[in-house]
């Protein structure tokens, strides 16, 4: 099946594409994950936006049973948090981390003026599923025990994916997240339909690139079963705390944020899922070079502040 991107996508979008591609050799999951690692930190250093004046960030480890879990905090200088924003940062599970968001987590920071959390989440293949899962229930747990504040989770692509996967996981602890925010996520869908189809040699991401990752993270198991794994295979979506879903038109997962919500809203809670036209995977970083992006990008830090602080967007 066959998209005309060129009537779909505009130009700001196409030379967004067009510089991240030119980091980029024709096909890259034919690279070695190193080599995929090497030329993914050097476009994130050259897209990076540098801090918000009013930010700072620090450095600290989780001690979890067997490892260190790396974790930068951002603050808000002269501001007394209402919340934390704990953010997954994407990549693949196989690519990014304190480093490839950083600014991203800093200027949510600054919008909302809640401490923002990043979690280096360990990578695949050399730790396959559930590392990265276990890893960012560890740093929930933490962040919820020291801290005292209400939780928004947050984040892009894998990072979604692990948002969703945390909050299943918890919805019945004590003090679960107030709020989820899952940014152009890949879910667990059916690869064979919808937009894995009509969106399969989409820019930026193609439903080749997305089994490839899956399988590196799963190490050529079938985790299909495992919400961990794949939340929108769950078999029970009760109890979720209030959700926004912001995919992207233009990408073969478009279809995991609409059936994510769908889902929810099945089970009597509350979600709402933004289809954002024209946008590509990974736009994250043409917020300050596409007019579509910012206008996203504002709609998901306000997601994140009104989820915060208890309040329900009702639309964005």
């Amino acid at each position: 099946m066959t998209t005309d991107y060129s009537t779909l996508i505009d130009a700001e979008t196409w030379a967004f594409i067009e510089r991240t591609n030119s980091f980029y050799p024709s096909d890259a999951v034919d690279l070695s994950v190193e080599q995929q690692r090497e030329v993914y930190n050097t476009m994130c250093r050259a897209f990076f936006a540098g801090y918000p004046e009013s930010v700072a960030s620090a450095d600290r480890f989780i001690d979890a049973r067997d490892r260190k879990i790396p974790i930068r905090i951002y603050e808000k200088r002269d501001s007394d948090p209402e919340a934390i924003c704990l953010y997954f940062h994407g990549g693949g599970f196989v690519v990014g981390g304190l480093d490839s968001h950083d600014d991203v987590c800093a200027e949510i920071c600054e919008a909302t003026g809640f401490r923002v959390i990043s979690v280096d989440y360990r990578l695949a293949p050399e730790h396959l599923h559930p590392s990265a899962f276990r890893d960012c229930l560890a740093t929930f747990e933490y962040v919820d025990s020291t801290f005292g504040l209400p939780i928004v989770l947050c984040g892009d692509s894998a990072g979604g994916n692990l948002v969703a996967a945390v909050s299943h996981h918890v919805r019945r602890h004590e003090r679960a997240p107030i709020g989820q925010v899952l940014i152009y996520p890949g879910l667990g869908g059916a690869t064979d339909q919808g937009s894995y189809l009509t969106h399969a040699d989409a820019p930026m991401l193609t439903t080749r690139d997305a089994l490839y990752y899956a399988k590196v993270r799963g190490g050529g198991f079938n985790w299909s079963t495992d919400p961990r794994f794949a939340p929108l295979n769950d078999t029970d979506f009760s109890g979720l705390p209030d959700t926004i879903i912001i995919s992207a038109e233009c990408d073969p997962l478009s279809d995991d944020g609409r059936h994510y919500r769908d889902k929810i809203l099945a089970a009597g809670g509350k979600a709402i899922w933004n289809n954002e036209p024209g946008l590509v995977h990974a736009y994250l970083r043409s917020r300050h070079s596409v007019e579509r992006a910012r206008s996203s990008f504002r709609r998901i830090v306000t997601a994140v502040h009104l989820l915060g602080q208890g309040r329900w967007p009702g639309q964005l």
